[in-house]
């Protein structure tokens, strides 16, 4: 029997030190998250006794002060050394103003079901009705969408980064209770890496992207150059998939001190100069953005005509590149990819090209590459050329050598732990769904950046990854712990495709833009007001960490193991969703997995009574340096890679073989759409619009936490950073509202001018809320600066089919008159005495 939950007093304390102790203590002081009285009197938990508890975010874990039953004061947990303070900003995540109170259904969808009038979605109107008949609305839509259409119509597979907890995966609990109801169309890929975990497997054997890095004591020990090419580890790593450590920040101020002495060269490739070059101290490649693959091409030229390649690595570790160099040296297509050539497109002038391949082939070299630039039009070449460039150098597989795509992630580089990695809540349970229908000749998933192209275009064939893929008629909708309406791109395109569907259930506790485009929308609870447990480090596996509960849920609010479990019980499928357990029992149960599996390799665990009742930590004894690529390295035949040829490929005839014209045989450099400093269509909108991972947010989460927006917001609106010539040719400076525009759409935003910025680039960070003057209206002004209501929205190849958000163009100009205010920060337009069934509700 699980033991019953308990918030125990916790008084240890320590002064803030390290990287961000500073900024962390000045934004989590009490006066910033001090209660609010109206919050207190509407919804509240009752009073407790004076608490200090821990849990813990993606952002970190921490310590809640917890007065009288509200949740007054954040503070780091003292194993953090380099905490992040947009801390800050979790305890608004509960309280703000637009928090989901109640489930809430959209007006006329009330009134007419799914033959409602879908050009009203976004208008904001919506009604309240009681949990049961949310509930029996949602599943009267899942029968009739099963047995009207079947599982094609049926998209349940959309998930994103939701909270962290091993048993409330918001994502993994509704694909359980609705594959318990049926099969449905699922998604393959992702937006943050989708063409470059595509394409990789096929080159490098892995999709890399989310694997671990070689140790960094390693590479500060054994690399002279360290080249990073369009990511930005110190702005990134402040967040994480589990909760992070932030132990490697650590790392990052050593090689701060290397770079200082001479000892280590870094190079960042990047029109901006962003904040790991800030902290970091290097030299600044400032390429026009887009253009990476033509000065990648030019690298490798340089480095075989001077010789500087690695022969007998290519010759033994690789296959392929006797059928690459014929383009690289332009016997292919009579354009030779020399530093010359490459200058024109890149902006980089050609010696420098020259001696940046010199700098790299003179020692051991890490290439550090990012995922935004894989999110452009052909993003799978970037992704190509990098694993091409380092095969060159012939380092792969030693210590500060080689190439890496996940340095910004999830603690990457740090040392993992020998401890146990628990399993969590599955989305699988071995019972048969009550329905079971056939496809229809439909394909029964999509990929996920091409999801908007199947509501609006059912039917169509397009290719993927060497398979065809056939739309279905996508008719229903869920999301749960997800707001697509971050994730895509073209938002006024998306509005408009988003009326073919006739049912959007969401489940959320935030009124994000999905929400506000749903039918249905039930309340779910925070993280912070539910038990759960977590590993604390991500790649490091620090130990584990119980996320206890820091107050009661507010206002009308379930858990969603809650909310699918009473949904199950409608088709009698409560006990398999279940499996029969408690929430209690279920994190006792992900627990003693973990103590299992610790026995194992060495690790002894308390019993779980003792754990969650006494510190709600456990550390983990640290592990040994590790070198990634260096099995393969050491023994190929053994430990070969994941390709066909169990090489590094070079050309791949598996893909050259399926025969698409934009992405071929080997790395190539193609045109895009939409190209800045000359490119196509740079004449009518001549700045380049990046829209990469906030500094202050995790994509979206944080945005509704008012206080904290407001320390980084200007003029109330999403800041865009322009460099000082783009603002100075149009007269604007710092704090203008500027409206920022192209063909697709158009927003609000707030001016920071600087120097960090190339001209003609710009940059709003994704994850700023849409909030349209006119809501459900397409092409409407964004009144906060979503910039998905600019970005375009094409895949990135017929290979991966991937998001190509960083291929936009815009222009900008200084906002006259009175601007607007922001839409998108509270609920919804709440209509009394409009709901057929209860009329006398008090809303």
């Amino acid at each position: 029997m699980a033991t019953e939950m308990k918030n125990n007093g916790i008084t240890r304390r320590r002064f803030l030190s390290g990287l961000f102790a500073a900024s962390a203590s000045a934004a989590i002081g009490s006066s910033l998250l001090a209660p609010r009285s109206v919050l207190a009197a509407e919804g509240a938990a009752k009073a407790t006794p004076n608490l200090d508890i821990l849990s813990g975010s993606h952002w970190g874990a921490f310590r809640a002060k917890v007065k009288d039953g509200i949740w007054v004061d954040t503070v780091p947990f003292e194993k953090d050394p380099h905490p992040t303070s947009m801390l800050a900003g979790l305890r608004e995540t509960v309280y703000n103003p637009a928090r989901i109170k109640y489930p809430m259904v959209r007006i006329d969808w009330l009134k007419h079901g799914y033959k409602s009038d879908t050009t009203q979605r976004g208008d904001n109107r919506f009604v309240r009705v009681p949990w049961s008949q949310a509930l029996d609305f949602f599943h009267y839509e899942l029968e009739r969408v099963q047995t009207t259409h079947g599982p094609s119509a049926l998209y349940a597979g959309h998930t994103g980064w939701q909270s962290v907890g091993k048993l409330h995966s918001a994502g993994t609990m509704m694909m359980r209770a609705i594959g318990l109801h049926g099969t449905y169309l699922a998604k393959a890929g992702d937006y943050s890496t989708g063409a470059a975990q595509i394409v990789l497997p096929y080159v490098a054997g892995a999709m890399e992207v989310y694997e671990q890095q070689t140790s960094w004591p390693l590479v500060l020990e054994h690399a002279d150059t360290i080249v990073v090419w369009g990511s930005d580890p110190i702005k990134n790593l402040q967040v994480g998939w589990m909760v992070p450590c932030h132990s490697t920040y650590g790392y990052y101020q050593q090689l701060a001190e290397k770079v200082k002495k001479g000892e280590i060269k870094v190079i960042h490739v990047d029109p901006v100069r962003n904040e790991t070059q800030k902290f970091v101290g290097g030299d600044q490649i400032p390429v026009n953005p887009q253009t990476d693959v033509p000065l990648m091409m030019a690298l490798a030229h340089t480095l075989y005509t001077e010789k500087l390649h690695n022969e007998q690595f290519l010759a033994d570790y690789t296959t392929g590149f006797d059928k690459f160099l014929p383009y690289l040296l332009g016997e292919k297509d009579g354009v030779a990819k020399t530093p010359e050539w490459a200058a024109k497109i890149c902006g980089i002038d050609a010696e420098t090209i020259r001696q940046m391949a010199r700098q790299m082939a003179s020692g051991r070299t890490q290439i550090i590459g990012g995922w935004c630039l894989q999110r452009m039009q052909h993003g799978e070449q970037y992704a190509w050329m990098l694993v091409v460039l380092a095969a060159m150098l012939g380092q792969i597989g030693l210590p500060g050598g080689g190439y890496g795509f996940g340095w910004h992630y999830n603690d990457a580089g740090t040392i993992t732990s020998k401890g146990p990695l628990m399993a969590g809540f599955s989305g699988v349970t071995g019972v048969d769904p009550i329905h079971n229908h056939s496809y229809n000749g439909y394909s029964s998933f999509i990929p996920v950046a091409r999801f908007v192209d199947c509501i609006e275009n059912p039917g169509q064939k397009i290719d993927w990854n060497g398979k065809t893929i056939t739309f279905p008629h996508m008719k229903m909708a869920i999301f749960c712990g997800n707001n697509p309406f971050h994730h895509h791109q073209d938002r006024n395109r998306m509005i408009k495709a988003w009326r073919n569907l006739e049912t959007v259930v969401t489940v959320d506790h935030q009124w994000t833009a999905s929400c506000r485009f749903a039918d249905i929308v039930l309340p779910a609870t925070t993280t912070y007001e539910r038990d759960d447990i977590e590993q604390f480090g991500n790649h490091s596996n620090k130990g584990i960490v119980a996320l206890r509960k820091i107050v009661d849920p507010m206002f009308g609010s379930k858990d969603d193991f809650d909310i699918f479990r009473e949904l199950c019980t409608r088709f009698d499928r409560a006990e398999a969703f279940t499996g029969g357990k408690t929430k209690a029992e279920w994190i006792e149960e992900i627990y003693s997995g973990a103590v299992l599996q610790g026995r194992g390799v060495g690790v002894r665990m308390p019993k779980f009574n003792k754990f969650w009742e006494g510190e709600g930590f456990i550390d983990f004894p640290e592990g040994s340096p590790w070198v990634r690529h260096e099995s393969f390295r050491n023994e190929p035949d053994l430990e070969p890679l994941g390709t066909a040829s169990g090489l590094i490929e070079i050309y791949c005839k598996t893909i050259a073989d399926m025969g698409y014209d934009d992405c071929q045989g080997h790395p190539m450099w193609f045109e895009k759409a939409e190209r800045s400093h000359g490119g196509p269509k740079s004449a009518k909108f001549p700045i380049h619009l990046q829209s990469c991972h906030p500094k202050h947010r995790l994509h979206s989460q944080l945005c509704s936490s008012t206080e904290h927006r407001e320390t980084y917001a200007v003029a109330g609106r999403e800041p865009i950073y322009i460099s000082v010539e783009d603002a100075k040719a149009r007269g604007i400076k710092s704090g203008d509202i500027v409206r920022v525009f192209n063909d697709r759409g158009q927003v609000l935003a707030g001016a920071v001018v600087t120097d960090e910025y190339k001209s003609g680039v710009c940059r709003i960070h994704e994850g700023a809320w849409y909030s349209p003057l006119e809501g459900g209206k397409p092409g409407t002004l964004c009144t906060y600066g979503d910039p998905n209501v600019l970005t375009l929205d094409k895949g990135t190849s017929k290979l991966a089919q991937a998001t190509s958000a960083h291929t936009a163009l815009v222009d900008i100009e200084k906002y006259k008159g009175v601007a607007p205010a922001p839409t998108g920060f509270n609920g919804p337009t709440e209509l009394h005495n409009v709901n057929p069934l209860f009329p006398a509700m008090d809303l």
